[in-house]
């Protein structure tokens, strides 16, 4: 009997969204294909499976269509669960990066598209973060002492705050946030979802994600990367620049 088709993950690598998305995949052990988006070129079967044209995009073997990330998360983390993420989920601190830092984040990084002052935005954006400072202060993580549904979902944005201005972000007196920070995007796990890989056409070789390993006693908040994708991180880093 043929086996049936593996899941497909419509994927952009620097989109906090898609991240989210393939953090819990990853994390959960979850076999799918992933496909890398040119986001100037989105493949004609993406669009087909989801027409408003944004990553990420989870096809099932039965046609079935997940097309929003936490959506996404909650569905990978349903089958298996190994560090128990579902368990360090909060729901309404997630709500509030999406409607409150968000916003800030997006007029921050790209003020021209709105045609304000960045550092208004800025500012904003910090004031959350300092939420977030005080909140790790418990336990080191969100939910917590251990990592969870709450730190990936909102790590990738706090990722790309970040990158605007590395230099200036790395001054701010918030030392719980950026230990936070540099474990999560320094973990195996991080890596392991960061690979960088070429777009995906039809008839290309199927790319599979790379599965994390749950972290084990006294290994702290990160977890440990297979072989496999140690082989396919060191293969990867060779791509040109520009395919990162």
């Amino acid at each position: 009997m043929t086996a049936p088709p593996d899941p497909i993950l419509y994927s952009f690598r620097r989109c906090p969204y898609a991240m989210r998305a393939r953090l819990a995949m990853a994390i959960s052990g979850t076999r799918c294909e992933l496909r890398e988006v040119a986001l100037r070129s989105k493949p004609g079967a993406m669009l087909a499976a989801s027409p408003k044209g944004t990553v990420p995009v989870l096809v099932l073997p039965d046609g079935a269509v997940i097309d929003e990330s936490l959506d996404i998360m909650r569905w990978a983390l349903a089958a298996r669960d190994p560090e128990q993420w579902l368990a360090r989920d909060d729901a309404a601190l997630i709500a509030l990066t999406e409607t409150r830092f968000k916003p800030d984040l997006d007029r921050y990084k790209y003020p021209e598209r709105y045609a304000v002052d960045p550092h208004d935005y800025r500012e904003g954006g910090v004031a959350f973060l300092r939420e977030i400072d005080a909140r790790l202060e418990a336990g080191g993580q969100l939910c917590g002492r251990a990592r969870g549904l709450a730190d990936a979902a909102i790590i990738p944005f706090v990722r790309q705050f970040a990158a605007v201005d590395q230099a200036w972000f790395d001054t701010l007196p918030l030392p719980r946030l950026h230990a936070w920070l540099s474990d999560h995007l320094t973990s195996d796990l991080f890596n392991t979802i960061m690979v960088r890989m070429r777009p995906w056409s039809p008839g290309d070789v199927p790319t599979f994600l790379p599965m994390g390993r749950p972290a084990t006693q006294g290994s702290g908040p990160v977890g440990a990367r297979p072989r496999s994708a140690a082989l396919i991180l060191e293969t990867a880093s060779k791509l040109p620049a520009d395919w990162i």
